[in-house]
């Protein structure tokens, strides 16, 4: 821990002060400048204060995260306009060694207007993803969206045509902070009538005391034929710090699973259900956690389907969408439509629909946010509902997801 500390501690003064540069060149006043400072490193005086708080109370508190976020704010706006200033600076030693090398112009390179002219440019353009970054952080989180998809398949049963599926994931309830706008949540995805709830995994950061607080709130998603879930990578308790009791983590987990039953959440852990209507049926399946890169692979797609039969039409519930590209594609039986989550579209992005859908997380996960198709077969990459890290979210909302399934006619 204290080796990140110092870690961010230099970075975050090193961005400060390239940032600086263009600050003290616009407000000449000492005292303003003296401001700037005391403004910086207060900030990263509270960040210590809440990583302390953190180290010695467990869980991370919303007081951490919030303060993690202005500080992240902050390096960022140093960041970009102290890049601004040091590209500025070589091109002034660039354009100095010409002239007092090639051309033998021994004139001043420094110009004080175009100095000061880079420095409202670097200010500026600094301000648009720290603005950014703090809204994100005080509406962003909580701009829930959701997304509605229509799928067509040949094989599925007359009964469930126009069947309405909405899809949650990522709680990550020991981030909330705000009643309202959970319980918000929670009547958006009632309010859609669907005739099932599914939640795709991580439903605490860490450990299930965090969900004390949020039972009662997500108790009320309600659909008629039921509300099921999954086990995500969070929910093993394997980012905590158990000081090696294997049988506290243990009972943590079983803890969880107990919740969610208490909450009415049918919790599939490398089984299946089944739906049925008018005498036919479709196939629930749900996984526990299989990621790719070191993540937990706990998930038995062979285990969860033993007891159905390889003609049925499949909905398979899988964390990561990893395990729809490694192992689901090719599987022999055919899982005709996946939902996942686990990417969170990384909380940050840009998306115009029609236009462009982009998110650094794209670099890391092939398949990271909505609908994706290969080989007859679909997954959904749910955005998330919650957050973890940074306590926000920007340009990727969080996402309630409902997906109409229908029968395609042939010819």
């Amino acid at each position: 821990m204290l080796r990140f500390l110092f870690f961010i501690s230099v970075f975050y003064l090193i961005f400060a002060f390239y940032g600086f540069q263009a600050y003290r060149t616009i407000l000449k006043s000492s005292w303003l400048q003296v401001l700037y400072w005391l403004f910086y490193v207060g900030i990263l005086l509270n960040f210590f204060l809440a990583t302390n708080a953190y180290t010695r109370t467990g869980p991370p508190s919303s007081y951490l995260a919030i303060s993690g976020g202005v500080l992240l704010a902050f390096m960022v706006f140093g960041l970009f306009s102290g890049a601004i200033m040091l590209l500025e600076d070589i091109g002034r030693v660039i354009i100095w060694m010409y002239q007092k090398i090639g051309a033998g112009n021994t004139a001043d390179s420094h110009l004080p207007s175009r100095r000061k002219f880079i420095s409202l440019t670097a200010l500026g353009l600094s301000a648009i993803p720290f603005s950014a970054l703090l809204y994100g952080m005080y509406k962003g989180k909580y701009n829930f969206k959701i997304f509605t998809h229509t799928l067509y398949f040949e094989d599925l049963p007359d009964a469930f045509q126009g069947y309405k599926i909405a899809q949650i994931s990522d709680i990550h309830s020991g981030s909330f902070d705000n009643f309202e706008q959970v319980n918000h949540a929670v009547e958006l995805v009632n309010k859609q009538q669907a005739d099932a709830i599914v939640f795709t995994g991580d439903i605490v950061n860490n450990i299930a005391s965090e969900l004390y607080p949020w039972k009662e709130t997500f108790a009320k998603l309600s659909a008629k034929d039921g509300v099921y879930s999954i086990l995500g990578n969070h929910d093993y308790g394997d980012y905590y710090n158990w000081n090696g009791d294997t049988k506290a983590k243990a009972d943590n987990l079983e803890e969880l699973k107990q919740i969610q039953k208490e909450m009415g959440f049918d919790l599939l852990l490398n089984e299946s259900r089944y739906i049925e209507k008018n005498g036919t049926r479709i196939a629930l399946v749900g996984v526990e956690n299989w990621g790719a890169g070191g993540f937990k692979k706990a998930g038995d797609l062979n285990k969860a389907i033993k007891n159905i039969n390889p003609n049925d039409f499949k909905i398979l519930l899988s964390h990561d969408p990893s395990h729809w590209e490694f192992e689901v594609i090719d599987h022999p039986q055919h899982f005709h439509l996946t939902l996942s989550g686990h990417t969170h579209g990384m909380q940050f992005g840009v998306e115009i629909p029609g236009i462009i859908k982009w998110s650094p997380v794209k670099w890391r996960y092939k398949y990271w946010a909505g609908i994706y198709e290969k080989s007859g077969q679909y997954i959904n990459v749910n955005r998330g509902l919650g957050y973890i890290g940074y306590p926000g979210r920007v340009g990727i909302w969080p996402e309630i997801t409902v997906i109409e399934l229908k029968k395609r006619k042939l010819g």
